[in-house]
């Protein structure tokens, strides 16, 4: 049989999405192949949210497509994700290399189109349509069998699409409305993981707040979105239960309380913010205030004092003024995040904020993005070298991506903890005394590892 490799550009749903792409072709008989290069099946899963994303898969893909023609002729490439979804038979005419496009709704269809393929019954395929149901259709995961390799944590999800509309965001365009998954068919799956070894879950939406608002709706004062985190609370065996990414506006204070109440949900939130000011909150379509973003900061951190706090900031929005991003400066030091993403205002095709005036000069949206940056790295930093000399627990993920001779972990406030261990430890809780920080990381040290 073929072997397959997956290339994935941008967000935890995209990841999610090549791993259950890449499990069911193994399922059909495929290898997993470690590189391009040795590769029968390349895939690319895509980005849209920034036109640097976009730009990156092509180009990659225009490399791949001079490389493989010349020596390997017979090797299928394709597009997946949310790129191919807003550029559909584009791509296929513009780059005739391309043999498939497969949209955000057919992850599911690609076993089925590479059969078409190789078989001759299709020498191309362009698949972008919906399909009703799919939220419902991506579930497997890729695990494996022994105990050096598989996986600790997984990721699952929840629902698919956005209702938000965001004027910044393609989101809504490439991926379609809210559509979710059943609690009993998400807890069954979080069971069957945990079966496999997994400790903890990431459950995924584009909104994931929003999960189940029609289907489900609130019963009891909570809403469909913490019935659905309560349930996967009580799967035995289970250590955590992360989430992302939510909207400020879906933390209402159910979900606040849960914190609280529920032990596996880890106190660890990333909440988007986007600015500090309302002017531009507003021009956003965000839907929330300043003043109501910090009130949910404050009410997290009556809950869980030591809650770690990530978000997502953009510099350079159109007729972002100097007082505009100035209260977005302020905003980050009130607030005090323990990272954030900070992107670079992209114009997206069809969005309503491509159309605005006042856009921003490419030269004063780096200047921006640096000095925002800047400060985000130093609070960042001061809050990792706060753990210094503290115990902590983590969760052991496996080999440190930077050093595979150190394994590292999590705590429950999402600071990557690097150490000297061995395999033994993989998949445990560990308390270790954090002996040193860089920017971003922790070190611990082993001489109370058990």
């Amino acid at each position: 049989m073929p072997s397959v490799f997956i290339k994935t550009y941008g967000c935890q749903m995209n990841e999610r999405d090549s791993e259950a792409v890449a499990a069911q072709l193994v399922a059909k008989g495929y290898t997993l192949a470690a590189s391009e290069a040795t590769a029968d099946v390349i895939l690319l899963n895509t980005c849209s949210v920034r036109d640097a994303a976009e730009q990156k898969a092509y180009g990659k893909m225009q490399s791949l497509a001079a490389e493989v023609r010349r020596h390997r002729p017979n090797v299928v490439l394709g597009f997946m994700g949310c790129m191919a979804q807003s550029r559909g038979q584009e791509l296929i005419d513009k780059l005739p290399d391309v043999d498939l496009v497969i949209g955000t709704q057919k992850f599911h269809r690609a076993a089925d189109y590479l059969e078409d393929i190789f078989a001759g019954r299709r020498s191309k395929v362009c698949d972008t349509d919906e399909e009703k149901g799919s939220e419902a259709t991506i579930r497997e995961h890729i695990l494996a069998g022994n105990a050096q390799t598989k996986s600790v944590t997984a990721f699952v999800s929840i629902m698919q699409g956005c209702n938000q509309h965001c004027t910044f965001c393609i989101v809504p365009y490439t991926r379609g409305s809210e559509r979710s998954r059943t609690i009993a068919d998400i807890a069954a799956e979080c069971r069957d993981l945990v079966s496999r070894g997994v400790k903890e879950v990431t459950l995924l939406g584009q909104i994931v707040t929003s999960y189940g608002k029609r289907e489900i709706g609130a019963r009891d004062g909570k809403s469909a979105f913490v019935q659905l985190v309560e349930a996967v609370h009580e799967i035995e065996g289970l250590e955590r239960i992360r989430f992302t990414s939510p909207h400020p506006k879906g933390y209402g204070d159910d979900l606040v309380e849960a914190y609280g109440r529920l032990p596996k949900l880890c106190e660890s939130a990333h909440i988007p913010v986007q600015s500090g000011s309302d002017r531009m909150l507003k021009s956003m379509h965000r839907g929330y205030t300043r003043e109501r973003f910090v009130t949910i900061v404050e009410k997290l951190r009556r809950v869980r004092p030591k809650i770690g706090l990530t978000t997502d900031i953009i510099a350079g929005f159109p007729g972002e003024t100097e007082d505009d991003f100035e209260q977005t400066l302020s905003l980050v030091r009130e607030v005090r995040f323990d990272n954030a993403f900070v992107f670079k205002y992209s114009k997206r095709k069809d969005t309503p904020a491509a159309a605005m005036p006042e856009q921003i000069s490419q030269a004063l949206i780096e200047e921006r993005h640096a000095k925002l940056l800047g400060l985000v790295n130093e609070i960042g930093a001061a809050k990792c070298q706060a753990f210094v000399g503290q115990c902590v627990q983590i969760l052991v993920e496996g080999p440190s991506r930077r050093n595979l001779a150190r394994l590292e972990g999590r705590t429950r406030c999402n600071k990557i903890v690097v150490f000297e261990g061995s395999d033994r430890h993989r998949g445990k809780l560990l308390d270790l005394k954090i002996e040193r920080a860089s920017l971003f990381t922790l070190y611990g040290d082993p001489a109370i590892l058990q």
